[in-house]
């Protein structure tokens, strides 16, 4: 059985390029628009990766900057999962990965729009889901970028970026946002939510976790399984019921994670986080990978409890 997608948010969340308030990031909005206002004395770097944990406003950047260049005088090109395309330039809309034929089609795109003498940006979101030869078709467009084109490359693994791509960028590393940025963009838009500060401290800050944990109930679940870790007559079958609510959505495995943190069992974490991959790498069964899981939290706390 494989991890269904999240289930709807009783939320309403903007799509980045629909956001036009950013919260946080100050510092990489500055430095962009430094080089903007300055690009007839200094050519403005054509690249740009901003790279950083998932849900922190990576994309809600990329959309501001790309609006501030193609508002005023450009094309705007984007490249993602929700405009990926086949060979035939049909929609995939059950792929994992964007396909070479979606960079491709851009390209051309690109070229009938050279003459127009203007500016031209490009979003990637994100550069992690690349398939090979689209990174490499990337990476050839990239060694000799296009007069008066500004590519935006949205990375949330800086280590999954091909180092040749990385070299050709000028990479802005964004901050996980502070707790008090987290809880104003919670006001904005979960008002009436409770949100309290293990909740936001779970969420690493990323705003999108908190949503994911909000929306789907995994703040509940994360307190439920830290109450039954530590309850010492808990059972398996006690164990086997939290691994249920948790295996559906597979925004929720990293629940499991921050359990191994709380208690600092990293001797856990390199197989968890093997076994939470191979549930969707190898089709692994969700409730069995997720209830191995906590069974070895478990275990461990015992033991060290003995010791």
């Amino acid at each position: 059985m494989a991890p269904r997608k999240s289930a709807k948010s009783p939320y309403s969340f903007p799509n980045p390029i629909d956001n036009d308030e950013l919260v946080g990031h100050g510092d990489v909005w500055r430095a962009f628009m430094d080089a903007w206002n300055a690009r007839d004395v200094h050519p403005i770097h054509p690249v740009w990766m901003l790279t950083g944990p998932r849900g922190i406003g990576k994309a809600t950047l990329a959309y501001k900057i790309a609006k501030t260049v193609y508002g005023n005088v450009g094309d705007f090109f984007i490249i993602d999962m929700a405009h990926n395309i086949d060979d035939k330039g049909k929609p995939k809309t059950d792929a994992k990965l964007i396909s070479v034929h979606t960079v491709r089609g851009v390209i051309e795109r690109m070229q009938l729009s050279s003459m127009s003498g203007r500016w031209r940006v490009i979003v990637i979101d994100s550069v992690d889901e690349l398939s090979t030869a689209a990174s490499n078709a990337l990476l050839k467009l990239l060694e000799e970028p296009p007069a008066q084109t500004l590519f935006l490359l949205i990375v949330h693994q800086l280590a999954n970026v091909l180092p040749t791509v990385r070299s050709r960028a000028r990479v802005e590393k964004m901050r996980p946002l502070t707790i008090s940025e987290l809880r104003e963009l919670c006001a904005r838009f979960m008002g009436d939510a409770e949100i309290s500060n293990e909740t936001l401290k779970l969420a690493n800050g990323s705003f999108g976790r908190v949503a994911n944990l909000k929306s789907l109930g995994g703040d509940e679940i994360y307190e439920e399984l830290i109450a039954t870790l530590e309850n010492p007559n808990a059972s398996a079958s006690d164990l086997l019921a939290i691994a249920r609510k948790i295996a559906p959505d597979n925004a929720l495995y990293g629940i499991l994670l921050d359990v191994i943190a709380r208690y600092g069992l990293a001797e856990l974490y390199p197989t968890a986080t093997q076994q939470i991959a191979n549930i969707t790498r190898i089709n692994l069964e969700p409730e069995t990978a997720i209830f191995s899981i906590i069974s070895d939290i478990k275990k461990c706390l015992q033991t060290h409890t003995a010791i």
